[in-house]
């Protein structure tokens, strides 16, 4: 029998089938056209999962389950999206509705806990018994999976990492605090703090790397302009990895997990910004003596991390 996952995104639904060594055997993507009636966009889901099932070459009497990691907040308890911003979902009876359509028992789950559950099991996480996801975009997504199970909180919002603070008083964010990490670790303030960087120095490499434009600029602007060693891109750069590396140092020191998994493109620079963050960490930790400490680690499945760990919501 083989598993469904599905990545539902602002802009793409993207699918896959799952074998039983958690491997995708066959895709499909569409558009998702938000914001639309949910009926609508569940109606694409199917869409997209028929073209995963006929690209796999599989019947669809053989999927035994289809689990879906959506943006926002799932009530675990009634099947509900309760809230989705990106796309404009308030209280849909989602698992109800899925199962209506789609005839599969349906599993539910915010879409950075879908990807962490990937990420423990089939990715970087290889199975530890407790691991912690965080991934660097346009904000700082996190999750948590304790022994193959993620964490959701006694309301189903537990994991929201980002938007702990490490700065008071600092950058407003859009959840209504102020200083939460995601303001200063994700690429969208990477971007922001070159730009700051740049308007004070108009004989930095940035300048080249983006053609003058400021709007052009971005994480890989900002890393080929700290490649030909350009001194404005590496001050940010730097700052950068001390900001990222105060949250994870927070997450160690509050949870001491296994493995920290670092995702989202920034980390496709693999070491030039991984083992900046573990001497970081290393310097800040409470277990300085201990003879086993958490590993930080790059993600390894990139976008299918979503699909998969989805896929495996029904274990």
């Amino acid at each position: 029998m083989y598993r469904i996952g599905v990545d539902l995104g602002g802009t793409n639904i993207a699918t896959g089938v799952i074998n039983e060594k958690n491997e995708i055997i066959g895709r499909g993507k569409v558009k998702t056209r938000a914001p639309r009636p949910a009926e609508a966009i569940f109606d694409s889901i199917k869409e997209a999962i028929d073209m995963a099932v006929v690209n796999a070459g599989i019947s669809y009497a053989e999927v035994k389950s289809i689990g879906i990691g959506t943006p926002g907040s799932v009530n675990q308890e009634t099947g509900a999206i309760e809230f989705s911003n990106n796309l404009q979902f308030r209280n849909v009876p989602a698992k109800q509705m899925l199962e209506e359509l789609l005839k599969k028992p349906v599993y539910l789950e915010n879409d950075a806990n879908a990807a962490a559950l990937g990420e423990a099991v089939a990715g970087c996480g290889n199975g530890v018994k407790s691991f912690i996801a965080v991934t660097l975009g346009t904000g700082v997504g996190s999750g948590i999976v304790f022994d193959g199970k993620v964490y959701r909180g006694s309301n189903f919002c537990g994991g929201e990492i980002g938007h702990t603070v490490i700065n008071v008083d600092g950058i407003p964010c859009n959840c209504g605090r102020k200083g939460c990490w995601e303001k200063y670790a994700s690429a969208t303030a990477l971007v922001s703090q070159a730009v700051e960087a740049m308007q004070g120095n108009k004989g930095s490499l940035l300048w080249q790397t983006c053609d003058g434009d400021l709007n052009a600029v971005d994480g890989r602007s900002i890393f080929e302009a700290y490649d030909m060693g350009d001194a404005v891109a590496k001050a940010v750069v730097d700052k950068y990895l001390q900001y990222v590396s105060i949250g994870i140092a927070n997450i160690v020191n509050a949870l001491q997990p296994d493995v920290v998994c670092v995702g989202g493109g920034i980390s496709a620079q693999g070491e030039k910004i991984l083992q900046p963050i573990r001497d970081n960490v290393k310097a800040e930790r409470y277990s300085v003596y201990a003879d086993k400490q958490a590993q930080i680690v790059p993600a390894l499945l990139g976008n299918d991390a979503g699909i998969i760990g989805a896929a495996l919501l029904d274990e």
